[in-house]
């Protein structure tokens, strides 16, 4: 049945600079995935997340007190994202009911194709631009969680999904003719796994700490075609088991340094000897721990990518034998 009735859309109006920290703000005041775009005209980035219900408590001075307290929560936060340098913009906060077709033609304006390389073609259904030659299309269409690519974080992951597969290195990632296996962690819109199923990767694993991240993983992957070829499931990185039986060519895990330095164990051992481990969202300033607690696990940084504040990195194990 379709969805009716309004939804409700939480955003803060900010900068390039600060769009990740923002949304990482907005996901832990609410739990749910949030998505951004950019304002092509002014550029100011809205960080939003949208509900199918009333986010407050419904019913005279309650819902005044929660919009209150969710918006002091959501202050606090700025304030902290501020106190370590970075550019907020505005900050402004909004709450606002919209009608379901008004927040759909919305998306329209602001969400084009993107292309990384000649491999991959990322655009929403209602794009009439055709592939390249040998090019794979993903359609993804805005949902009340999305993840579109356009963050340098998750460009770097899908490029280095595409250079992986076409080359095998360096390093060499596995023999001639042999499939390349790959695992998501904090799969979101599932954007990346879809994309490895599409170049050609199997098995391909994902999975989420967040169940309306699976859904919607699961939902755009059964519209790209590619369900069967993705196992995504609910999981959190810091409760799988320390050793793990399985391991994989190529991982991508898009998380915050603090997760990435504590939970090193549980990645790494997922890991192949010869496989890829490429880290992203991580902020500039942090990436050098990061790159030293990887280091220390006899990695080596194999490439690397700064845009503003963001650094994303690939690591091969030094001594791939064995």
């Amino acid at each position: 049945m379709k969805a009716r009735g309004p939804i409700w859309k939480i955003a803060i109006s900010t900068t390039t600079e600060a769009e990740e920290a923002v949304t990482e703000l907005i996901y832990t005041v609410f739990e749910i995935p949030v998505s951004s775009y950019t304002d092509v005209e002014t550029g100011e980035v809205t960080v939003a997340t949208y509900l199918s219900q009333n986010p407050f408590v419904i019913g005279g001075p309650r819902r005044v007190n929660a919009e209150l307290q969710t918006k002091a929560a959501l202050r606090e936060g700025l304030k902290r994202i501020s106190a370590f340098g970075l550019d907020i913009g505005s900050g402004k906060i909004s709450v606002q009911k919209v009608r379901r077709e008004d927040w759909a033609e919305s998306w329209k304006r602001h969400f084009k194709p993107i292309e990384i390389g000649s491999a991959l073609l990322i655009k929403p259904s209602w794009s009439k631009r055709p592939p390249g030659k040998g090019q794979a299309v993903i359609v993804l269409d805005p949902g009340l969680s999305f993840g579109t690519g356009q963050h340098p974080t998750t460009g770097f992951c899908l490029n280095q999904l595409a250079l992986r597969r076409s080359t095998g290195s360096p390093p060499r990632l596995s023999t001639i003719n042999h499939e390349l296996s790959f695992l998501d962690i904090g799969t979101g819109s599932g954007i990346l796994a879809i994309a490895a199923a599409k170049l050609g990767y199997a098995p391909v694993e994902a999975f989420d700490f967040d169940p309306e991240s699976v859904r919607i993983a699961r939902e755009n992957a059964r519209k790209n075609r590619v369900l069967p070829k993705i196992h995504i499931t609910r999981q959190d990185v810091t409760k799988l088991p320390l050793r793990s039986g399985k391991q994989y060519d190529l991982i991508c895990a898009n998380l915050i340094s603090t997760l990435l330095i504590a939970e090193r164990t549980r990645i790494l051992s997922r890991l192949k000897r010869r496989g890829v481990l490429v880290v992203a969202g991580i902020l500039n300033s942090e990436f050098a721990l990061v790159q030293r607690h990887y280091e220390h696990a006899d990695l080596r940084l194999i490439a690397s990518c700064v845009e503003k504040e963001w650094r994303s990195g690939a690591f091969s194990y030094r001594r791939q034998n064995g």
